[in-house]
């Protein structure tokens, strides 16, 4: 029997917060909720590849079930008082391995579990009951957009299977523009945040993966928008799943305290489905 298709997705995550509170990037992702669930059925499974869990070489965590982490500090109570859990996906672990490896690159299995905050923040929202297995996919950051894209090129087969290939992150994301204080969360955009957007979203439709694997190199304000780039990485690890040229569109774009950019893609033939979000 064959299973519905989901193109794979990178989303930007933001801040925490982003699970209590009402925002542009939330309404989109619970709009992407309400499309998860007017399928005929869920993804047979998420692997999930977050800015947050990184390792020296790509890591599945496959326990049998995951629970939240609160993997930060400093806020409200209540976002700690949030609990999500999922169940793991173990036997989809020892698909994934082989895939990967017959690529030639290296996979470490661990029969260990949890979800970053770049990864049950979403997932809250998309399958609140938590009826839908995971597999998060630590990845090692020193790692180029090339070997990322070959990574998600690997798990290109999954996605015939019914498994979402979601990678998480945050499309800008500069935190030192918040020395001195945060400001105003609906300040207005800075331009060096809508200059990087606006190529990332231009580059993906034409897809343009020469231009860019080699994105620090050619894009406006690169090293600005991230000075490190653990989330942005991701995003090469979703649209290499969608094939050897994918095209990306952007489903959504909105923008935090002026830099922080919520932006949503998908990648490949089926992301036209998910437009308009």
């Amino acid at each position: 029997m064959a299973h519905p298709t989901f193109p794979p997705l990178y989303v930007s995550h933001g801040s925490p917060m982003t699970a209590l509170e009402a925002s542009a990037a939330k309404a989109a992702w619970e709009r992407l909720a309400q499309r998860f669930a007017s399928g005929p059925t869920p993804p047979t499974a998420v692997i999930a590849i977050s800015g947050h869990t990184l390792t020296r070489e790509p890591v599945l965590l496959a326990a049998p079930q995951h629970e939240a982490v609160h993997d930060f500090s400093g806020f409200p109570a209540e976002l700690y008082a949030l609990r999500y859990s999922a169940p793991g996906a173990p036997a989809l672990a020892r698909r994934v391995a082989s895939l990967v490896e017959r690529a030639g690159l290296p996979l470490h299995v661990l029969p260990e579990g949890g979800m970053d905050h770049g990864i049950w923040t979403p997932l809250r929202t998309f399958f609140p009951e938590g009826h839908v297995p995971v597999l998060p996919l630590g990845w090692p950051p020193h790692w180029s957009p090339s070997q990322l894209f070959a990574l998600g090129q690997a798990l290109a087969p999954l996605v015939d299977d019914g498994v979402l290939i979601l990678g998480t992150g945050a499309i800008t994301h500069n935190l030192r523009l918040w020395a001195g204080g945060r400001g105003a969360v609906d300040a207005p955009e800075i331009p060096e945040s809508a200059a990087f957007r606006t190529w990332m979203a231009e580059r993906s439709a034409a897809a343009d993966w020469p231009t860019l694997l080699d994105y620090r190199r050619q894009a406006p304000h690169a090293a600005h928008m991230h000075p490190t780039d653990e989330h942005l990485l991701p995003f090469f690890v979703a649209a290499g799943a969608a094939g050897t040229k994918p095209v990306g569109l952007r489903l959504h774009e909105s923008v935090t305290w002026g830099h922080l950019g919520m932006d949503i893609y998908a990648f490949g033939p089926q992301a036209q489905a998910l437009q308009p979000l």
